[in-house]
């Protein structure tokens, strides 16, 4: 999906699809637009079976990832994080500190894994329980 013949919001829920469709083939449940304590808003966020956070914050081109300065602000909420892009973004850009998926709306692929930063107890229960907390609200709506 060539990102110039698609609108950014186009490539952008495209790309959150592909995201949560390789997260759940590989067990994680995944949800979109999850506002964290600190006023920032994760695209997608997920839970492993084990209790592990990841974040994945998706870039639909590369003004979208340049004018983004916000993206350590989300390390705090989870154990590991990622950038997920479209295959033709230049990957280079992407910081090596940081997991790299490269999907489209059909799926994606993990290129490199993140680092885990594991949660303090806390909050790793505060995440949990808002990410459960929100779960149930929007299945319920």
């Amino acid at each position: 999906m060539p990102d110039e013949i698609h609108s950014r919001p186009e490539v952008t829920a495209a790309l959150a699809r592909g995201v949560t469709r390789l997260l759940s083939d590989h067990g994680l449940a995944s949800l979109l637009e999850v506002p964290l304590a600190n006023g920032r808003r994760a695209d997608v966020m997920a839970l492993t079976a084990k209790g592990e956070i990841w974040i994945v914050e998706t870039k639909s081109c590369l003004a979208d990832y340049a004018v983004d300065l916000k993206w350590p602000d989300y390390i705090e909420y989870c154990d590991r994080f990622f950038f997920a892009v479209t295959e033709s973004f230049p990957l280079e850009l992407i910081p090596e500190e940081v997991g790299l998926i490269v999907a489209d709306g059909f799926g994606g692929a993990v290129l490199r894994d993140s680092p885990v930063r594991p949660l303090a107890g806390a909050r790793r229960k505060a995440v949990t329980l808002h990410f459960a907390r929100l779960a149930a609200f929007r299945a319920g709506a």
